[in-house]
């Protein structure tokens, strides 16, 4: 059978639609379907593999660890190590950290969606003393074995940081692992090397780790407790790799009236981990940083928490970005109250008391690396800073190329004498800093602008 060719073209064709649908809109009236948000959830249940919407449970598990009483009885990291893994397992919960003092050998890891709280001050995390021995045998990058020098003090289930430098380009290796067998010296690891140990290299093993740590979690409350670092008895670490808490790739942390201190290295340090809150927290006498929120953290919320006789009370690493930093008591801190620069913008630090930092009350760092890494559009209101650096000392430190920064409303005193101290210093090559009723006083110079066309 032979079938004509329509006469019907495209556009007559396309009108036609265009008519049927017309027509169907006006027949339909009020029952014409319109694009739309979807409805709200409001009253979810528990669906297998919906991880986004549950009820508000009333009760969860909570277990109990103490020195001598609760369900799980130790003091040491492996109790609240397994306490932790327990309440994990059955989709979250609570553990409970009696009063007493624990001693870790380890960094306890924190699984994602539970909760650890401690009994207040009386709930003690600690760490005995750091080792450190050099290896004696080459280990190569797919190894998962190490042999130590002096193996006396290493235990099985240990914490340790491996460090050398790089046998080819001359950088620093760090590597964090657990010791999970021994033949003598002889130390099997329970993760590859991924790197190059060998002894061209001075490769040494330190019992250096976090007290707290977590990586590629979300959904976890840590309040109440103390986490000492026993800083007189250990080494430094870098805050990159610890801190009384170290966080790597994380997502909706809080930390609410913990203390971290005596740490060698950095209180609560969290690096590419985003909506985090440290929230009425004392981070004191610490090596390094009081509140490191790292590199490329999104959204922190640093509110209410008391910063003192750090190196620095907050330092706002490399791109941090939408954070807030408010009614903190920043206090005694060596170096800087507050530092922030590598592309660390838009970012608001509010209603904050800053008192007796060793150089500058608030640093802009001079962030030259790149084509615009500065600490832009950041805004300081409300702040009260008090007593900045020695005789040189500066309250507002601005430096590099930073612009688009707002200084509003603070209160800049001096009250140990003028000397030639500054209350805002702005350099050369910086952009647009507006500036609006601040109050100073006390200072050798009010304000010291080294702008040409200021």
């Amino acid at each position: 059978m032979l079938f004509k060719r329509s006469s019907l073209d495209r556009r007559r064709f396309l009108s036609g639609i265009a008519g049927s649908a017309a027509a169907l809109t006006a027949t339909c009236g009020r029952y014409a379907v319109v694009a739309t948000d979807p409805p709200p959830v409001t009253n979810p249940r528990a669906t297998d593999g919906d991880e986004r919407f549950e009820p508000d449970w009333n009760e969860r598990l909570t277990l109990t660890v103490g020195e001598k009483s609760g369900d799980m009885i130790g003091r040491s990291d492996k109790v609240v190590q397994a306490a932790l893994d327990y309440v994990a397992r059955l989709g979250g919960g609570t553990v409970k950290i009696l009063p007493g003092t624990y001693t870790f050998r380890n960094a306890v890891w924190m699984p994602s969606r539970v909760r650890l709280a401690g009994s207040g001050a009386d709930s003690i995390i600690t760490r005995l003393p750091s080792l450190r021995t050099e290896l004696t045998l080459d280990s190569d990058w797919y190894d998962q074995e190490v042999t130590l020098k002096d193996a006396g003090g290493f235990r099985v289930g240990d914490g340790v940081v491996f460090q050398a430098t790089n046998p080819h380009s001359g950088a620093a290796t760090v590597i964090k692992r657990t010791l999970v067998a021994r033949n003598g010296n002889r130390f099997k690891l329970n993760d590859g090397l991924r790197e190059n140990l060998w002894l061209s290299g001075k490769p040494t093993c330190a019992s250096l780790f976090p007290l707290l740590t977590s990586e590629h979690t979300a959904d976890v409350i840590v309040e109440n407790i103390t986490l000492d670092g026993n800083r007189t008895n250990c080494e430094n670490f870098n805050g990159n790799y610890g801190g009384c808490v170290f966080l790597q790739d994380c997502n909706r942390y809080t930390f609410r009236d913990v203390t971290t201190r005596n740490y060698n290295g950095d209180g609560i340090s969290f690096q590419i981990c985003h909506d985090v809150v440290v929230e009425n927290c004392h981070s004191h006498d610490n090596t390094d940083l009081g509140v490191h929120p790292g590199s490329g953290s999104q959204r922190p919320i640093i509110r209410g928490n008391r910063l003192e006789r750090n190196s620095q009370g907050i330092f706002w690493c490399w791109g941090v970005k939408y954070g807030l930093a408010e009614n903190n008591i920043i206090d005694g801190n060596k170096l800087y109250g507050v530092s922030i620069g590598h592309n660390d913008t838009d970012n608001v630090m509010r209603n904050n008391q800053i008192r007796n930092s060793g150089t500058f009350g608030i640093l802009f760092r001079d962030e030259n690396r790149g084509l615009d890494f500065w600490a832009n559009r950041n805004v300081i209101e409300n702040n009260t800073i008090e007593n900045s650096g020695g005789d040189d000392g500066v309250a507002i430190e601005v430096t590099g190329e930073t612009k688009d920064i707002r200084l509003i409303g603070n209160t800049i005193t001096e009250t140990r004498g003028a000397a030639r101290r500054v209350g805002i210093r702005i350099g050369d090559k910086a952009g647009k800093v507006e500036m609006a009723e601040n109050r100073i006083s006390g200072f050798a110079t009010d304000l010291e602008d080294r702008r040409v066309n200021a």
